[in-house]
């Protein structure tokens, strides 16, 4: 494994560290693209950004082109290019210290033949040959009840059966050792028991993991609620109930922050005084990002105002957490974009931010928000003109309703 042979014991380590930037390295429509050809050629940029993770789309073989409705989960033959090419890609990562980080997508699996009920329920003919009990009762199989929400249209695992699990973590541990992925991206981690990612990571052990434990915020009417502390509340039990093995992505930093900035920016500080998302309560768990595959990119189910990314990302890549950039932004917004979020990264990495970096709030009203992180890093975002008190302030960079400073 290389570099991070110290690290493949203790799922911990980095998490303890909090020194991770995640590259979300894909979009909706990077099946069109051959795409793991065209990431190969981006892997210097990534590493010279300073990113240490990358997370790709979903490998193995599946029904719809983007991934996510996997059928031979040991197949890596996919719409994003050969296992040939996947393999060279992965390589090509270890070499110049960027860790991937898969997609697992376990909470379903497309049927290979009909069995109980005449519904596409078995999965004969492919590894993991699985019968009907390996899908669960609610979607047409002969397992026990979902251990959580249904995946409409499509056989739901049943990972209750010690032999799907069983399998399931052979699988995992094959990605770690003989594919060459490291890091875990749990898909629809809504749609089983987080004790069974616990159990998967204890068993595969990547390096570092994150969950998408996507829940809807707390409207009133079309309003977003000021107090989102129900919703943070039921991400960090899902972490807690991974054994804290597993962080997990930040929707509810997300959701504040995309209304926080249409001139609400008052939203950013909860009746403490911290940051009102999962990375005001517990940051080294929080995975901070501003638009995915699914809340951006062509599907655009829930974006982030497009005037205002750079103020998003500002925030996320100087405060504490685990920050992660979208593809898009990064590499399709233009050269100005890419060069400002590096200089945000360059900074974070220089000026020693981490996940657990202390914040204090000094402003949060409807046109400005500041703060200071750590010792060495102040911030603004908002059209309110603001500058930290003190000499020893230099301003590190600036743009479009944001400012950073450094000591």
């Amino acid at each position: 494994m290389g570099f991070d042979e110290s690290q493949q014991t203790d799922p911990l380590v980095v998490i303890r560290n909090g020194k991770e930037i995640i590259l979300q390295a894909f979009n909706w429509e990077s099946h069109k693209h051959d795409w793991w050809r065209n990431l190969d050629r981006k892997v210097p940029d990534i590493a010279k950004s300073g990113f240490t993770t990358a997370w790709l789309p979903p490998a193995s073989q599946s029904l719809s082109p983007e991934g996510y409705l996997p059928q031979n989960l040991y197949s890596l033959n996919s719409s994003y290019g050969s296992e040939h090419l996947l393999k060279a890609l992965l390589n090509k990562m270890k070499q110049y210290k960027v860790r991937a980080m898969a997609d697992i997508v376990i909470n379903h699996r497309v049927g290979t033949t009909q069995g109980h009920g005449g519904m596409y329920n078995r999965y004969d003919g492919i590894p993991l040959s699985w019968d009907e009990h390996a899908v669960t009762s609610c979607t047409g199989g002969r397992g026990n009840k979902s251990t959580g929400d249904n995946f409409n249209g499509v056989p739901n695992i049943d990972h209750t059966q010690s032999f799907v699990r069983r399998d399931l973590t052979d699988w995992m541990r094959w990605l770690r050792s003989s594919v060459g992925f490291q890091d875990f991206r749990f898909d629809f981690a809504k749609g089983y028991s987080p004790k069974y990612v616990k159990e998967y990571i204890e068993g595969a052990k990547p390096i570092f993991s994150v969950g998408e434990y996507w829940d809807t915020c707390n409207y009133k009417g079309s309003y977003l609620d000021c107090n989102q502390d129900s919703h943070r509340q039921r991400i960090i039990n899902w972490i807690d109930q991974t054994g804290q093995l597993s962080s997990a992505f930040d929707f509810t930093t997300k959701a504040i922050l995309q209304e926080a900035v249409k001139g609400e920016l008052w939203r950013l500080r909860d009746s403490k005084g911290k940051p009102p998302g999962v990375l005001g309560w517990w940051p080294s768990r929080a995975v901070t990002f501003i638009d995915n595959h699914d809340t951006g990119s062509t599907q655009a189910h829930w974006p982030f105002p497009s005037n205002h990314i750079m103020e998003g990302y500002t925030y996320i890549l100087t405060h504490p957490g685990i920050p992660s950039v979208f593809y898009d932004h990064f590499y399709d917004w233009g050269n100005s974009t890419h060069d400002q979020i590096v200089k945000l990264i360059d900074i974070r990495r220089h000026q020693g931010i981490h996940s657990r970096s202390s914040v204090q709030i000094l402003e949060s009203q409807p046109n400005l928000y500041a703060a200071t992180i750590g010792e060495k890093v102040s911030m603004k975002i908002g059209d309110g003109s603001w500058c930290p008190a003190g000499k020893e302030w230099k301003l590190a960079t600036s743009g479009y309703r944001y400012a950073v400073w450094q000591k």
